[in-house]
């Protein structure tokens, strides 16, 4: 919590040339962006960072291949060199993965023709990845045998990308880049509002955990505030030219229902595409495009029956997948950007996730709208360009400030951990070599767990029995990672909370240990607020059902002619 408090003491201690507000992955990435060129920048999110969409997805960087149908062709060159870039940037995080996508009888298009379009999309992705392929009904059978083929008339398998850790975990490394350049970044940290004044912006500032309020000036602000963009911009008199719609889509996580490295793409009973993701030792099934007027959403019963449908429709399982299968839940919304004087009555799911940036000069105001993990560098580089626009220094334009160290870092890592023998204490679950996960993880700052396990080999145990986390990355996690609620490293800087469930974390002795190395005296006051916020979501999840069953029912009364205990058709 040191370096938090030590944050939070900085941000009223100067001017900043730049405030984000917002840690998702369009804050995050503008920041490293800016503070990597050397501007000085700084960051607050009224939650953790990456709390919101940015811990929803599919995990998935890719170059919008969905968009192919709407012929929106310059989108998906754009995200083609994004995701190009990125596996490029990010070999050890950002890999190649296939999709296999089956066609069944009476969809729109035929499979060679999706399978021509597939070829199409490599060559706009300009033949970066392996080429497509076309399957039969038989041929994709033989490759996988738990899809049910007995109404498909073929498929193809392409290529698009994954992140090998989750989400969230990508984006705080973002964050973490902006801290080592110099930046300022707190978590639980709320914007009340800003107003501007004749040398910059002064927003007042609310520290969620203590209820003490400051003031932060900045020569500019930036409003990233993902979902609440346009709620922030109220708060700050902004009128803008674009405006978010919101789709709610949810993820299950489920025990691991094949064993081969690649997407199962399908397309779900709404058209929309519905994937079958490898997540470690879990599967991960989704999603839903369900268009909501808030930003606030909880996975429904409606929700998860229309994911278990779709997938037990698929999958030839040995039983049908039931709720008693969920071990993890994700739910979230994707803001869309669409214009402030229309745009959200076109066709939703034809809608794109593109980013917008709309920019007032004479107050020195940028707000992001839209976006997705595949365009990160994209957003974070079209912000220095407008903050240097708006007379803001960058004093090394030039500097690239994304991408894992310079491989004479990386060989010195390995060379090291070849040196003390670090594999050998790999633990026999575990699905991958210790030096491989600490380095994709770390990068440089992998080098000090190194020297904690020289010094104490008990370093390298797991601590959580069902996952891969050490003692060390506990360490390590309390001095840098900003860890303020458990919440925050078992759901974002880790997968543990996806992945393990929640009955089985409770009867994990090292669950309380990990707690006292994080929280100090703090741990059973920790552990308890972690819990009662899980019971809490699922309360808030059962009362928004009911309030959705009361609703339709009386909608369906409310129906000529329609009668008590008899929903009316439509």
């Amino acid at each position: 919590m040191e370096l938090r408090s030590s944050n939070i003491d900085k941000l009223s201690g100067e001017v900043f040339d730049v405030l984000i507000v917002g840690g998702g992955i369009n804050g995050a990435s503008a920041a490293a962006a800016l503070a990597g060129k050397g501007v000085r920048v700084a960051l607050i999110e009224r939650g953790d960072f990456a709390g919101s969409t940015s811990m929803h997805s599919s995990n998935l960087v890719w170059g919008g291949i969905k968009y192919m149908e709407s012929r929106d062709f310059a989108l998906v060159r754009k995200l083609c060199r994004s995701r190009n870039h990125l596996i490029k940037s990010y070999p050890s995080t950002v890999q190649e993965i296939r999709f296999l996508t089956t066609i069944t009888q009476g969809f729109r298009y035929h499979p060679r023709y999706l399978w021509a379009g597939a070829w199409l999309y490599w060559l706009i992705g300009n033949g970066f990845t392996r080429i497509p392929r076309f399957l039969s009904p038989q041929a994709i059978g033989d490759s996988e045998a738990i899809i049910d083929t007995s109404s498909a008339v073929g498929g193809f398998e392409y290529s698009d990308a994954y992140l090998h850790d989750n989400d969230a975990r990508f984006v705080f490394n973002f964050v973490r880049g902006a801290l080592n350049y110099g930046a300022v970044a707190v978590n639980y940290v709320e914007s009340l509002g800003a107003r501007r004044e004749s040398d910059g912006w002064l927003t007042r500032v609310r520290d969620v955990m203590t209820g003490r309020e400051l003031e932060v000036r900045s020569r500019v602000l930036i409003n990233a505030a993902g979902p609440w963009v346009d709620e922030h911009n109220t708060l700050t008199g902004q009128s803008t030219n674009h405006r978010h719609v919101y789709s709610k889509g949810i993820h299950l996580i489920v025990p691991r229902l094949t064993d081969s490295q690649r997407v199962l793409a399908f397309f779900a009973d709404d058209g929309r595409l519905f994937f079958v993701i490898p997540m470690g030792p879990r599967t991960c099934i989704g999603t839903t495009d369900t268009r909501v007027e808030r930003p606030e959403v909880v996975a429904t019963e409606e929700d998860i029956r229309f994911v278990l449908d779709n997938i037990n429709k698929r999958l030839r399982l040995e039983r049908p997948l039931d709720q008693q299968d969920i071990i993890s839940i994700r739910c979230g919304v994707r803001p869309l950007a669409v214009k402030a004087t229309g745009g959200g009555e076109r066709d939703f799911l034809q809608l794109s996730r593109k980013h917008a940036i709309d920019i007032n000069r004479q107050d020195a105001h940028l707000s992001i709208f839209g976006g997705k993990l595949t365009d990160c560098l994209n957003v974070g580089e079209e912000v220095v360009e407008a903050v240097n626009r708006m007379g803001i220094e960058v004093p090394f334009p030039k500097h690239r400030w994304y991408g894992e160290p310079p491989d004479q870092v990386r060989r010195e890592f390995l060379h090291q951990a070849r040196l003390m023998r670090l594999d050998d204490l790999t633990a026999q679950a575990s699905s991958e070599p210790l030096s491989t996960r600490l380095w994709r993880r770390y990068g440089t700052h992998a080098l000090e767990m190194l020297e904690e396990i020289r010094e104490d080999p008990r370093q390298a145990e797991v601590l959580i029995e069902g996952t891969e986390y050490l003692r060390c990355e506990l360490h390590y996690a309390k001095r840098r990672e900003m860890i303020t609620r458990l919440e925050d490293f078992l759901r974002r800087r880790s997968k543990i909370a996806l992945v393990v469930h929640e009955e089985a974390m409770r009867r994990s002795p090292g669950l309380r240990e990990a707690c006292v190395i994080l929280f100090g005296d703090e741990a059973d006051a920790r552990l308890e607020e972690y819990f009662a916020t899980t019971r809490r979501e699922r309360s808030e999840a059962a009362a928004v059902e009911r309030a959705a069953t009361v609703t339709a029912a009386s909608a369906a009364l409310a129906e000529p002619g329609a009668e008590p205990g008899r929903q009316a058709s439509h």
